[in-house]
C-alpha cells in the first residue's frame, strides 16, 4: 500500500557559508586542475566527501602532509593550528586556505588571550578538528572540555577565559558560564558560538512542531550535527536520525503522515532532496 507522505524540507538547512566556501574552492581547483589534496574530512559528511573524492579530491592525514612536496592543499572550514602553516612553507605547498572567517576570528581572540597570559579554557569536543586548530594558538596549553564535570577534579585558577567552539550549543555554553560563576571562579566569557548555527536552533524549534515525524540528516561525525539533532528531539519526540536515505525505515510512517527533514550544517541540499524523494517513493 502506498503510504502517501506529504514530505517537505527545511529550507533553512543545508550549508552554512563556511562549508559552501570551501567546496566552491575545491571544486574550482578540481575543475582547472582535476585533483586537490584535503588536510582531513572537507566536511563532516561521508556522501559530500564521496562525491567531491570521485571529482579528484584526495583527503589527507596531517602525517600524510609531511611528504607532500610542491603540491596545493586545501585547508577546511574548521581551520588548522599555526604548525601546519609553518610545515607548508617548509615543503614549498600552497594552501589553499578555506578556513571559514569565524573560525579565524576566534583563534585570533584564543591567541590574543594567550599572548596576555589568561588562562585559556575551551568548550568544545575534544580531538575535533577546529578544536585542535583553536588549541594550536597556545602551544596547546588551553584547557579543553566537552562537558563542565570534566572541570570538577582539575585545580583551575581562580581567574581563567572561557571560549567556545563554533558549533556548540548556546544554550549549553550559558550554563557552563553561570556555573562556574556560581563556584566562584572569576570568568571572562566569550560566546564564540556562529550565529548562523545558533540561528538554526531557533529556526528548528519552529519548523519540527509541524510534523508527525521529523527525519535528521547528518553525518556521524558532525558535532554541529549533534547539537542540532537534540534540539529536534526535545520539541519532536518523532525525530529520527540518519546518515542517507538507504537508513530509511518505512515501517515508522504511517499513510498521509506530514514528515519533515532538516540537516547540519554540514548536510547538502542533495543529501536531503535525494531522502524526499525516497520517502515520497513509499
Amino acid at each position: 500500500m502506498k503510504l502517501n507522505l506529504e514530505v517537505t524540507i527545511d529550507q533553512d538547512s543545508g550549508f552554512c557559508f563556511g562549508v559552501v566556501y570551501a567546496i566552491d574552492m575545491a571544486e574550482e581547483i578540481l575543475e582547472e586542475d582535476g585533483y586537490l589534496y584535503c588536510l582531513g574530512d572537507i566536511v563532516h559528511n561521508d556522501e559530500e566527501v564521496s562525491r567531491l573524492k570521485a571529482k579528484g579530491l584526495r583527503i589527507i592525514s596531517h602525517n600524510e602532509l609531511l611528504n607532500i612536496r610542491n603540491e596545493k592543499v586545501l585547508i577546511r572550514a574548521h581551520g588548522e593550528a599555526p604548525e601546519t602553516y609553518r610545515l607548508a612553507l617548509e615543503n614549498n605547498i600552497t594552501l589553499i586556505d578555506a578556513s571559514c572567517p569565524v573560525v579565524l576570528k576566534l583563534q585570533n581572540r584564543i591567541k590574543n588571550s594567550y599572548d596576555n597570559d589568561e588562562k585559556v579554557l575551551i568548550f568544545g569536543k575534544h580531538g575535533h578538528a577546529e578544536v585542535i586548530g583553536l588549541q594550536g594558538q597556545t602551544n596547546n596549553d588551553a584547557l579543553v572540555f566537552q562537558d563542565i564535570a570534566e572541570l570538577d577534579n582539575i585545580d583551575l585558577p581562580q581567574k581563567f577565559t572561557l571560549y567556545s567552539q563554533t558549533t556548540k550549543s548556546t544554550a549549553k555554553f550559558y550554563q557552563i558560564k553561570d556555573e562556574l560563576l556560581r563556584r566562584g571562579y572569576e570568568v571572562k566569557a566569550n560566546d564564540t558560538i556562529c550565529r548562523q548555527v545558533s540561528n538554526r536552533d531557533e529556526e528548528l524549534r519552529k519548523f519540527v512542531v509541524n510534523f508527525d515525524h521529523i527525519v535528521f540528516v547528518s553525518g556521524k561525525k558532525s558535532s554541529n550535527g549533534k547539537v542540532l539533532y537534540d534540539v529536534c528531539k526535545q520539541f519532536n519526540s518523532n525525530t529520527h536520525f540518519i546518515s542517507s536515505e538507504e537508513e530509511l525505515n518505512k515501517d515508522l510512517f504511517r499513510a498521509g503522515d506530514k514528515i519533515g527533514i532538516c540537516g547540519a550544517t554540514s548536510t547538502p541540499m542533495w543529501l536531503m532532496d535525494k531522502v524526499k524523494s525516497a520517502l515520497e517513493a513509499y
